[in-house]
Order: C-alpha cells, then structure tokens, then sequence
C-alpha cells in the first residue's frame, strides 16, 4: 500500500485551500438557488455554476465551457 500523508488544509474568508487547490465561493442567487463557485490551481482558475435542479457547468482556463 502506499504511505499516506497529510495535504495541507486551510480555511480562508470565502472557502479553503486543500493542497494545491484553492476553493472559493464568489457568489449565489437566494431567489433562484443558483451558485457559482472558483477552483484556482497554479494551471489556471475553473469556474462551476451549478443550478437549484442540480445542473452543473465548467468552465476551463481556457474559457471552454462543458457540462456532465
């Protein structure tokens, strides 16, 4: 079995870093139920936006866009 070892995790004001991610809440629609939250790595910032319904879009560094 391999070794395990321990990422590093921390809370910041609007989410947490976990290892090489940076975790980040940015904004939401109470009315709606929608969310929109940030994962930024040292290769680029990814965007997820998810729906009340649970419907779920990326966006890549790139700016190309895809859905499950």
């Amino acid at each position: 079995m391999s070794e395990r070892r321990n990422v590093p995790y921390e809370e910041t004001q609007y989410g947490f870093r976990f290892g090489a991610a940076l975790v980040s809440r940015v904004c939401s629609d109470a009315k709606r139920g929608w969310v929109f939250l940030q994962v930024t790595t040292r290769k680029g910032t990814f965007d997820i936006y998810v729906t009340k319904t649970g419907k779920v879009r990326f966006t890549g560094p790139d700016g190309r866009e895809w859905k499950p």
